[in-house]
């Protein structure tokens, strides 16, 4: 079945940088599109970023455009996304999950939460200093 593990959060300063990995198993990566959504206390959750895993096109979310960076790696068995983090805020705090499920086709709606299948666990993000 398909699955989804996050890992790489933890701990920063405000201006430091993280990188957080997605790796995918249980289906071909080419078959959906891979998203980063994040969520903090009290919050909803929100989305940070996806990819066409088709074409490459990427979208981010106003917050985190220019800082953050959305990419794929799909060397033979090893199919990973990974979302490269920069200039880290206190705001940027929150469990930051991976998701897929969504044809590629229909990534212009990326940003909705019930249009995408499956999910990792999470990894926290937490910025402080």
């Amino acid at each position: 079945q398909v699955q989804l593990v996050e890992s790489g959060g933890g701990l920063v300063q405000p201006g430091g940088s993280l990188r957080l990995s997605c790796e995918t198993s249980g289906y071909t990566l080419e078959y959906y599109a891979i998203a980063w959504f994040r969520q903090a206390p009290g919050r909803e959750r929100e989305g940070v970023s996806a990819i066409s895993t088709s074409d490459g096109r990427t979208y981010y979310a106003d917050s985190v455009k220019g800082r953050f960076t959305i990419s794929r790696d799909n060397p033979r068995a090893r199919n990973t996304v990974y979302l490269q983090m920069s200039s880290l805020q206190p705001e940027d705090t929150a469990v930051y999950y991976c998701a897929t499920g969504m044809r590629n086709d229909l990534i212009q709606a990326w940003d909705t939460v019930r249009r995408w299948r499956y999910w990792g666990q999470g990894t926290q993000v937490t910025v402080s200093s």
